[in-house]
């Protein structure tokens, strides 16, 4: 295990130890000094870098502190305020300055003694960040990041009533896993409704959106966003076609089981038609499962589950607990979803979500702790590029120890069989998500492709893409103006585009780093911290390898992690 001291911050020796950003005139003089500063050696290189990266890393958590104080109250009008100063007072006068300092990089003679792997990687990614710079693009990185906003803040505002009690649709959703399919169909309509609601005005900011995101492309010399984007992300291991051949391995290979699950639940339920509402509940009848009964018994469970793996990945989870690094339970006015922040300088991330009890909340807390394990293991590597992972191989981390830590579910249910339902309903609902990652993943390749489609193209063009990817047994009768709008819930379509397909291939390589957990416990868990200690300073490929397996979406390979799913599958039985 690599010896990581959790609680080390970065220790500034460049900025001021009190230095605290409050404006742009703040800040800019360090960008100065790093700009005039003359670098006679590579030793005297590497020392810029780091200035550099010191810089980077402040900056960056105190735009992070900002954006999860926003999203834990989207109501809060200071909370909002501070957040989109920064974002339009402050970091576009960073950019142009951030491009500067790539040029004098990418422009001095030293730049030959960076030779490691990682510091190839590093040029590279600098080398694509100075050709797509435009400084007419950063105004309209402004508009977007705006207009991003408004997603979560008219999403996060949805409430509903169910039996008197107004609650968030997250909340709601419980409901679909009630043995009563009536109080279940209840449920639907009734979130159904809210998320129609608000239909038109997602629908408007998406072509916003859209529109802002081509004009960003086009600027920069590229046909279209989603050509843009791929080198904006770094996507040095695989192209588009690729992404095209995962879709058609996926439509081949896991559409067919998600058919016959189905199929089994239609059976099992005695229903007539399996309709939306049914998707959740188990199959048995039985009441919904409930893994802990708050945010506290949930982080509590996490850290003796994690602890269980491994005494220093439960000890980041309890750490960050002592630090109040968690925003857990759904309420009115919090931002949907969940994630991970990294951040950089104190080096110990930030986790929020919307639990509300149900399985799928452990499943959340579990993943986002694996980011969490990911950024504290890769806290101390010398330069913020070295941070910037992949989100190839941040999913990987979190998806792996979704299924790791799944050997240790006893910690939430104690009742043998409760364990082995919980099993098995993550292990159908990652059959089952596969299919719904390269839905979204198409639908992205064809919106930026076409970008100049009308809204009704686009309703023609998700029901078409939708039909190929998702079960034959699902009856939408009567609810087509639902299914037509349900990718409005993807909130990676709105806030962070083409940052979805990573899920389905990094799942491909959980399973892989969860089979070898399984031959092997101790040798698995470590080739899986390994490959995380390294953060981005390999490709993808090498990082997979590290872990001991492989970067491959062929159809082939899918199939064989198939088959070791089902076969997990038939002991949850």
């Amino acid at each position: 295990m690599k010896q990581v001291k959790i609680h080390q911050k970065l220790i500034r020796n460049f900025v001021p130890k009190d230095f605290k950003i409050e404006n742009w005139e703040s800040l800019k003089p360090f960008f100065e000094l790093l700009l005039k500063r003359e670098i006679n050696s590579s030793k005297e290189l590497m020392q810029w870098l780091k200035d550099k990266s010191e810089l980077e890393s402040i900056i960056e958590e105190e735009s992070g502190w900002r954006y999860i104080h926003m999203t834990c109250d989207t109501a809060n009008e200071k909370k909002q305020a501070d957040y989109n100063y920064f974002i339009t007072e402050i970091d576009p006068h960073i950019q142009p300055l951030s491009n500067e300092m790539d040029k004098k990089l990418l422009e001095s003679t030293f730049k030959t003694s960076l030779t490691s792997e990682a510091d190839l990687i590093f040029l590279k990614t600098v080398e694509n960040a100075e050709k797509l710079f435009r400084e007419k693009n950063i105004p309209i990185f402004t508009e977007m990041q705006q207009a991003q906003v408004k997603y979560g803040a008219t999403v996060g505002a949805l409430m509903t009533n169910i039996n008197g009690e107004e609650m968030t649709l997250q909340k709601a959703s419980n409901f679909l896993f009630n043995p009563d399919r009536k109080v279940r169909e209840n449920a639907y309509f009734k979130i159904q409704k809210q998320r129609i609601s608000i239909k038109e005005s997602l629908n408007t900011l998406f072509d916003e959106l859209i529109v802002l995101r081509n004009k960003v492309a086009q600027n920069a010399g590229f046909e279209n966003y989603r050509d843009y984007i791929f080198v904006a992300m770094n996507r040095f291991d695989y192209t588009a076609k690729d992404c095209f051949e995962f879709h058609k391995a996926i439509e081949n290979e896991v559409v067919p089981i998600v058919n016959l699950i189905s199929e089994n639940r239609k059976k099992n339920l005695k229903v007539d038609s399996l309709k939306p509402w049914d998707l959740s509940v188990d199959t048995q009848n039985r009441a919904a499962l409930k893994a802990f009964k708050d945010g506290k018994d949930l982080t509590e469970k996490t850290i003796l589950n994690f602890n269980k793996l491994h005494p220093f990945i439960g000890n980041c989870i309890s750490e960050m607990e002592k630090m109040g690094h968690f925003d857990l339970e759904s309420r009115k006015g919090k931002a949907p979803g969940g994630y991970n922040y990294p951040l950089y300088e104190t080096g110990v991330p930030f986790i929020f979500m919307n639990a509300t009890g149900n399985v799928r909340d452990l499943v959340t807390m579990v993943h986002e702790g694996g980011h969490a394990l990911h950024s504290i293991l890769t806290k101390d590597l010398e330069l913020v590029s070295y941070k910037n992972l992949t989100s190839e191989v941040a999913e990987l981390a979190s998806m792996s120890m979704e299924l790791m830590s799944m050997e240790y579910w006893n910690v939430f249910f104690e009742n043998e069989e409760d364990l082995k339902r919980a099993k098995r309903d993550h292990l159908e609902s990652i059959i089952e998500t596969l299919p719904w990652v390269a839905t979204i993943d198409a639908f992205q390749h064809w919106i930026y492709e076409n970008p100049t489609h009308s809204q009704a193209e686009r309703t023609v063009k998700w029901n078409e893409i939708h039909s190929r990817f998702t079960s034959k047994n699902i009856d939408w009768t009567g609810l087509e103006v639902y299914k037509s709008n349900i990718w409005q819930k993807q909130l990676h379509l709105f806030e962070v585009p083409f940052y979805y397909i990573e899920y389905g291939m990094a799942q491909l390589g959980a399973i892989a780093v969860w089979k070898n957990f399984k031959e092997n416990k101790e040798k698995g868990l470590q080739a899986y911290l390994d490959a995380l200690a390294l953060g981005y300073t390999q490709s993808i490929g090498n990082i997979y390898k590290k872990a001991d397996i492989k970067f491959d979406f062929s159809s082939d390979y899918i199939k064989s992690l198939m088959n070791f799913v089902k076969a997990e599958l038939e002991l949850c039985h």
